[in-house]
This record gives C-alpha cells, sequence and structure tokens, in this order.
C-alpha cells in the first residue's frame, strides 16, 4: 500500500480486505497522518505496546486504499510519539489513554490530563508497561484524583454535574454541563471509571481461546469483536475462511445489527414520552433475541465466532424460521416507521436536536452510524467489501441532517437493509464443507502480526494482534465510541438540558468498549 506524498510502502497483511503494515521514523509518522487526512482519510486507533525494547507507538489509519497499520519502534518513540491532534482532533484522547496504559504519551501535546487513570492505580506504573506476574491493585481506600475540567465563566453561568452513577444498570460516566439557565453552553466527558484490564488479560491467554475475551469488549457487538479478533487471529496464522463460515458470520453480525437497532429506536421513542413505540420494539427484540437464543444457544450472539468458522451451522429449517422472522419485522417496523414520521410531537423533538453539521462531523472524525447520519459515506461493508459482502451488494445508507432525526433515520433504513442481507444469506448460504469450525493452526514461531476490521452496529471495529513466539504480545481493541464520544460534546451546545438524553441515546456510545 502507497501513501501518496511519503515515501512509505507498506507491506500487505494475509487479511480479507485491504490491510497493509510498515514500521515508521517520527517524520513519516506525521507524514503519513497528514496524507491521509488530506486525501480524505480518517484515523482508527492509537496506541502503544512493547516491542521487544520498551514501548512502540501504533497508528491505524483508513484511506480509500484500505487501513495502514504504522509502528513507530521503542527508540524513536521516545520521549513520546509526536503529536498527530493537530491534524486529527479525535488522536487526543487516545494519546492521553496510551500514556495512561503504557506510559507513552504524545510529545508537545496541548492537553496532558490523564484519562484512564483516575489516581487509583498507586504507585505500580502504567498497566501494560509492568513486568509479567504484577498484580499489584490499587489501594481500595483512596479517593480518585481531582480532574481539571475546562471552567466557563459569565453572568448567569452555573454547572450541573451527572454521574458518574447513572439510574439502572448503564455503566458510569461523568457528564460536566455549563449552563445557562436550560442552555448548554459546554459539555464535557469524564470516563473511564470502570477500566477493566482487558487489554493486559489478553497476554495471559493462548491465542485460540482469546476471541472469547474479545466477544466481552462490548456485550452488545459481541459478534463484531469476535469476529475481528478472528479475522486478526487468521490473518496472523494465514488461515483462509471456508465460504460457509463467511457467509454465517455475516449472518450473526446482521443479526446483531438488527437486535440493536430494534432496540434503539424503542428507547427513542420512549425517551419523547412515545411509550408505544418502546412497547412495540421492545416486543419484536425480544422475539428476535429468543430465535437467536433457539437457534444458536446466546440471545447476544456471545461464542457464536470462533477462529476457524462459527461455534452452530444452521439447519434448514433455521434459516427458515430466520427468513420468516424478516418477512414479519419488516412489515410491523414499516408500520413504526410511518407512524414515526406522521408523530408531529416526536419530530418536533427529533429536527434540529443534537446537530452534527457534516462538516464539523468531518473534522471530528465522526464515524459509524452517526457518521452516515452526517454524511460520512464510510461502511467496511461497501467501501472494502470482504467476503461475504462482496457478493451482497450492500446499499450503504446516508443521511446530511445529523441530528436526532437523522440518527434514527439511519437505523430505520440500516434495519430494512440487513433483514433484505439476512434473507438473501439464509437462501443462499453454500454447501457445508466439513465441521462449523476448522481452528488455524498453531501460532507461527517468531513474530506474526493480525488485524480485524469489522463494521459493526455502532460503526467500525478494529482488532491489532501481534504474536512472540506462539503467545499473544498484544492485542488491542478499538471502538468507534472513541471517535463519536468527543462529537457528542459538540451535539448538545446550543441545546436545553432535558434534550440531552435523548441526544445521547440517538449516539448510544458504548462504555464498556472505551473503557478497557
Amino acid at each position: 500500500m502507497r501513501i501518496p506524498g511519503t515515501e512509505l510502502d507498506a507491506a500487505p497483511l494475509a487479511a480479507p480486505l485491504p490491510i497493509a503494515h510498515a514500521k515508521v521514523d517520527r517524520t513519516q509518522w506525521s507524514a503519513a497522518a497528514a496524507a491521509v487526512r488530506a486525501a480524505g482519510g480518517r484515523l482508527v486507533s492509537l496506541w502503544c505496546g512493547p516491542d521487544g525494547a520498551g514501548m512502540a507507538a501504533q497508528l491505524a489509519l483508513a484511506s480509500a486504499d484500505g487501513l495502514l497499520w504504522l509502528t513507530l519502534p521503542s527508540a524513536a518513540a521516545q520521549p513520546g510519539s509526536p503529536d498527530l491532534a493537530a491534524i486529527f482532533p479525535d488522536a487526543a484522547r487516545l494519546q492521553r489513554a496510551a500514556r495512561d496504559l503504557g506510559g507513552l504519551g504524545a510529545a508537545g501535546a496541548a492537553d496532558n490530563r490523564p484519562w484512564l487513570d483516575h489516581g487509583l492505580w498507586g504507585d505500580a506504573g502504567p498497566p501494560l508497561a509492568r513486568a509479567p506476574g504484577d498484580a499489584r491493585a490499587a489501594d481500595p481506600s483512596a479517593l480518585p484524583a481531582g480532574y481539571g475540567f475546562v471552567q466557563v465563566e459569565g453572568d448567569g453561568v452555573h454547572e450541573i454535574a451527572v454521574g458518574p452513577v447513572h439510574a439502572g444498570t448503564i455503566e458510569p460516566g461523568h457528564f460536566r454541563f455549563s449552563v445557562v439557565g436550560e442552555k448548554v453552553l459546554r459539555l464535557e466527558q469524564r470516563l473511564g471509571y470502570v477500566h477493566k484490564g482487558i487489554e493486559r488479560r489478553f497476554t495471559e491467554l493462548a491465542p485460540a481461546q482469546a476471541h472469547r475475551l474479545a466477544g466481552r469488549v462490548s456485550g452488545d457487538s459481541t459478534v463484531a469483536y469476535a469476529w475481528a479478533y478472528c479475522m486478526a487471529l487468521e490473518s496472523a496464522c494465514g488461515h483462509a475462511l471456508g465460504a460457509r463460515a463467511q457467509s454465517l458470520r455475516a449472518l450473526l453480525l446482521e443479526r446483531e445489527r438488527v437486535a440493536n437497532h430494534l432496540g434503539d429506536l424503542g428507547a427513542l421513542g420512549n425517551d419523547v414520552a412515545l411509550a408505544f413505540a418502546q412497547a412495540q420494539f421492545s416486543r419484536l427484540r425480544e422475539d428476535w433475541q429468543r430465535l437467536s437464543m433457539r437457534i444458536f444457544g446466546h440471545r447476544l450472539l456471545m461464542d457464536a465466532v470462533l477462529p476457524g468458522g462459527v461455534a452452530v451451522d444452521p439447519p434448514p429449517e433455521a434459516l427458515a424460521a430466520m427468513a420468516a422472522q424478516c418477512e414479519s419485522v419488516e412489515r410491523e417496523v414499516a408500520t413504526l416507521h410511518a407512524i414515526f414520521d406522521d408523530h408531529a410531537g416526536l419530530q418536533d423533538r427529533f429536527r434540529a436536536t443534537g446537530r452534527v453539521a457534516p462538516a464539523l462531523a468531518a473534522r471530528l472524525g465522526l464515524t459509524g452510524l452517526a457518521g452516515r447520519a452526517s454524511a460520512q459515506a464510510f461502511d467496511l461493508r461497501c467501501d472494502h467489501p470482504f467476503p461475504p459482502y462482496d457478493r451482497l451488494a450492500v446499499r450503504k445508507v446516508v443521511h446530511v441532517d445529523g441530528d436526532v432525526g437523522a440518527r434514527a433515520a439511519v437505523r430505520f433504513d440500516e434495519l430494512v437493509e440487513s433483514l433484505r442481507l439476512i434473507r438473501l444469506l439464509c437462501a443462499g448460504l453454500p454447501a457445508p464443507a466439513g465441521a462449523p469450525a476448522s481452528p488455524p493452526a498453531v501460532p507461527p514461531r517468531g513474530e506474526a502480526r493480525g488485524a480485524g476490521w469489522i463494521e459493526g452496529w455502532r460503526g467500525p471495529v478494529l482488532v491489532a494482534l501481534e504474536l512472540a513466539d506462539g503467545a499473544i504480545r498484544r492485542c488491542h481493541c478499538a471502538d468507534p465510541s472513541w471517535h463519536n464520544w468527543p462529537a457528542l460534546e459538540h451535539a448538545v451546545i446550543g441545546n436545553i438540558v432535558p434534550d440531552f438524553p435523548l441526544i445521547n441515546k440517538s449516539f448510544n456510545l458504548s462504555y464498556s468498549g472505551h473503557d478497557l
């Protein structure tokens, strides 16, 4: 993969979609980011990990040619990797997280506040930089360190603090509103309250077993994460996946997408006091998940994707049941969509609320479903169609208004498209050829790397895997929420405080996928 405007020529990895890797120096690190940005590309993730001598900086960029994975070796990454926040604003939090987790920050960064480290990790040092077997834990009696929230001053300005503890069972996050009356002048977030140590835990697992951990990074995206991990492992091992397994993975992914869209559309209706919508969409989602449980053994489809294939190969009668359910759900969703469109009160709350204009969305790196609602026309299933999507002709859904209404419209349209894809997959499933999963051979000796890149329901999920002598040296999981949480801060500006729950739900970002 050649990057215009640089002397960089990256070597392709053995992946089903275009992914290439290169080692770079500090000049190439910045030049490649600037070149990809100038060509309309995006930042996918930024992280750090051991390279044998210290901490190397890692960067993943998306362009029209595919995914570019860059490594800045530890010798060149000191005292920190070059700051990329001026090129990609969404790099700022990723750089802060890399410093907290691995001790490798960004040289010259304007914002050096901690992000995932709340001052409770004690003197053990960054978790990913600790020696193997170092299990020192935080002092349970310690109190979190203070955080330098930006202060907004002026006549009548006051602050409203929300969280980190919320009602129900949702995960913790703190939202600091600066308001005049009910109008929001600024929102600042503080996340990272449930850092779980997942990326360090990967290094303690056998590569053939770690897909189960990947599938639990964010429970509503278990298929996307498990598939991305398995794609990375299969890439590192040079393992080719069979056509039937490819199609079954896509079927699982689209069932996951439908379940989440059904849940979100009901919740959006409920947030504007249309309890009827919540009741109807909840019923549809419950029926959908019960069928998933009956066929695949889990309501959320956990552990359905395995290295080398899938856990369950559904018989013809199960395929027929899924296709019939798609027909039924599509009819009911069409009726509910018409009710949404004709409901004056709902439309009044949806339209022009929480708007992210296309130009701002492009600048901030808004991605996935929320990005497509703001004219950011990126969908891996269409842009880099890997099997089986290369034969399904996926219809990309894009809206331009960038408000709550547009994000709901994307959900409706993508839901219908996923129902069409599931029917196609059920009707055209390749014939069985052996077991539903044929795990890859033992990982090669020495160093190997692979990457998985999957368009989950929320947006693109990346898993970057590095192996050393058959063991996991580093496994980095990147959730699209990293890019969209900062955009939510902008979406709320100028709106009233009571609209925040609706705006927040229209994005529906992952705390768990962020707080690794």
